[in-house]
Parts: structure tokens; sequence; C-alpha cells
């Protein structure tokens, strides 16, 4: 049997070499690998990924397709909404407001010839009382005097027979200067019986018009004289608004044969807070003829029937101070294509789709355009595809993909 056991004194020197390798080789040793390990990624050829032929996406537009058509020129404006008479209610009579109509109130409508107020008349009724006196003692006075003056013509003609001349009785003899004085005399009573009569007629106030009240001014028991304001008053027969034009917009409007007889159609809208604006029916009746100095602009006057009234057409009363858009019906443009206003760039283009479902710009000849529609006459025809989405710097050529 063989005895392997290590002699004491080599145990210590092996000891000794380990520790010297841990210590000093052992980090040459992770040196070197990692050193060989980057040679080897850095050298060697890294994967490449397949090719692949990728497609750009197609952009998704809205696209329109245009026809020509006969269409006439709409020339939009805004007013406000006035009466067509404004009227201040005064009072011809001096004296004390005896009674108010409940119509004599803010807002309070009425018809012609409604009594509104009446002023104490018991002064005027004895004015008038005073001329129908008058008038009697006048004509008792013609009476009179027409006797007088057929009497002295009798008389003359008894004296006259006596005597061989034949001279031609006087006008005093025949009291004719007498009797136009008493007849001047009559008709000056009947002039102040008349006053009188119109006086007294006019202690009652009437509605001169069918009118709304805007503003009471005087009331029960208030003393007023002749002139004396009793109320503001508007008619709700007509109203107007006027319509500021500019001079490119009034070329394409027909008004150069305006006349009363002769209109122009106005569609009014206006938002009164339903789910959709209110309109009504208007037409131009005059233009004010005179460019404003400051705005450069040409005033058309449109006129309303009847703003309070709730019909067929009307669905809602038209409200004097109405804030009003215009829609006015202006020339025709004869056979020619509309588009919308965003989708114009830069002044004259149009971005159209080919066959091929790819963009391309072309340039428009427009004839007008307004703040929603632009009108063509050239550039494009009729069945073109035209790219009405906002593009934010389109490139020639982009595939689209679009909807109608």
């Amino acid at each position: 049997m063989t005895d392997t056991t290590v002699a004491p004194e080599a145990e210590p020197k092996k000891r000794s070499f380990l520790r010297i390798f841990l210590r000093w080789g052992l980090p040459f040793v992770f040196i070197a690998v990692a050193f060989a390990f980057i040679i080897v990624i850095f050298t060697r050829e890294p994967p490449r990924p397949p090719r692949m032929t990728v497609e750009a996406p197609a952009l998704l537009v809205q696209v329109l397709t245009v026809e020509r058509e006969s269409v006439r020129f709409t020339v939009t404006s805004q007013g406000i909404v006035e009466p067509r008479i404004q009227t201040t209610i005064v009072s011809d009579v001096t004296g004390h407001i005896a009674d108010v109509s409940p119509l004599l109130e803010s807002g309070g409508f009425f018809k012609k010839g409604d009594i509104l107020a009446r002023i104490d008349p018991r002064n005027y009724e004895t004015a008038l009382k005073r001329a129908e006196a008058d008038l009697a003692k006048a004509r008792t006075k013609v009476q009179t005097e027409t006797a007088l003056a057929s009497q002295a013509l009798e008389n003359w003609q008894s004296l006259n027979s006596l005597s061989e001349g034949q001279e031609s009785p006087s006008d005093l003899t025949l009291r004719k200067p007498q009797l136009a004085e008493v007849l001047a005399e009559m008709d000056l009573t009947k002039a102040s019986l008349q006053k009188a009569e119109d006086d007294l007629d006019r202690t009652i106030i009437r509605a001169p018009y069918d009118g709304m009240i805007v503003e009471k001014l005087a009331d029960l028991g208030q003393f007023v004289n002749t002139g004396t304001q009793i109320a503001n008053a508007i008619s709700i027969e007509l109203a107007e608004v006027r319509l500021p034009l500019s001079m490119r917009d009034f070329q394409y409007l027909d008004l150069e044969h305006l006349s009363r007889d002769r209109t122009v159609p106005v569609k009014l809208k206006a938002d009164v807070g339903t789910s959709e604006p209110a309109s009504w029916n208007a037409t131009i009746v005059r233009s004010e003829g005179i460019i404003n100095p400051t705005s450069r602009v040409v005033y058309v006057v449109a006129q309303v029937e009847k703003p309070y009234e709730v019909n067929e057409t009307n669905s809602q009363p038209l409200l004097i101070g109405t804030f009003v858009t215009a829609e006015i019906t202006g020339r025709e443009a004869g056979e020619i294509i509309t588009l919308p206003r965003h989708a114009i760039y830069d002044g004259n283009t149009a971005w159209v789709v080919n066959e091929e479902d790819q963009i391309f710009p072309i340039e428009l000849e427009i004839v007008r355009s307004d703040r929603n529609v632009a009108y063509i006459s050239g550039g494009i025809e009729s069945g073109d595809k035209v790219c009405i989405t906002p593009m934010d710097q389109p490139i020639p050529g982009t595939k689209v993909r679009y909807s109608e």
C-alpha cells in the first residue's frame, strides 16, 4: 500500500502560489477575455433584417364632385331693425288728463283710432256753447238786416215812383254795407264754432296708426299744455333695416331700376334663442344713393311688413332693435361652379383628386368669393373631385383615400 500523504513543507508553497495567482494573474485573465470578446463583437458582421417595401399610408380626405349649375348671387349684410314711423304723441289742448287708456303703457299695442287718453273737456264744452250762442245771434242779425234791406228797397221804389227821376239807389240806401257786415260776423262765428268743436274733439287723444307705445311720458291727473308730450309710439305696419354694402358687393345687386313696384327679395335671419335662427321675408325698397365718406359703403333699406305678426312665413315676431343678418338676392351669375371658401388655397388654388387617387393643384378663375362660398368660372370642370378637407402644406402626388 502506497502512502499519498503530502509533505508538510509542500502545503505552504501551494497556498502561496494560489494567492499570487488570484492577486495578479486573475485580473489579467479577465482583461484578456474582455478584450477578446470586444474584438469578436466589433469584427463580426451584424445580422441584416429582411428588406420590405412599405407603401406610404393614404391620406383620408373628403372630396366634392363639382357640377356647373345656374347660380344667382347672394349678398350678405347686417343691420338693426328700426320702425318705419316713430312719433311723439302730444296734447293739442290745455288741461288736466282726466282719463288714461290701458293701452297707454310701454309695450302696449293699439289700433288706428283707439282712444289713448282724455283731457278734461269742461272748458271746451263751455266754449262750444258760447260759440253756438254767438252763431245764433249772428244769424238773427243777418235775418234782421236782410229784412231791413228789403224794406229799404221797397221804400226807395215807392219814393221813386212819385218823382219823375230814374236815379239808381245807392248801396247805403239799400243797407248793403250793413248786410255785408252781419254776414261777415256770421262767418266769423261759424269759424269760432268750428274751432270750439275741434278743440273739444282734441281733448280725446287718439292713436294715429296701428302701433305700439315705446315710452309713456304723462299720466292721469297731470296738467298738460298744448304741445306737452304724452308718449312715444312706433308704427308696427312697417319696419326697416339699413344694410351697408361695399361697392364691390353693390355691383352684384340689380338695383338700377329699383322702385316701389319693383323690389329685391331679402331673407332676414336672427338668433332668438331657438334651435335654429328665425327668419323673415323682406324687400329692398330703396337705396340711399350716397357713399358714406367714413366707411365707404352704400346703404340700402329693406322693409318688413307687419313685423310683429306671426303667420305661416314668420314664425317669430321681429322685434324692433333686433340685430339681423340679411341675405340679399342678387344678379344671375350663369352656369358656374361653387366651392366652399375653405377649399381655396393661396387665393385661387384648389387640390383635385385624379384617377390614381393622387392630389394635384390647379389654378381657378374666381368670379366672386364671400365668407362661405367661392364662385368659379374656369379651371375645373363638371365631374372633377375637389378636396375640401383642410390640409397643412399638401404635396402634389400624395395618395389619398376619400369619401364624398
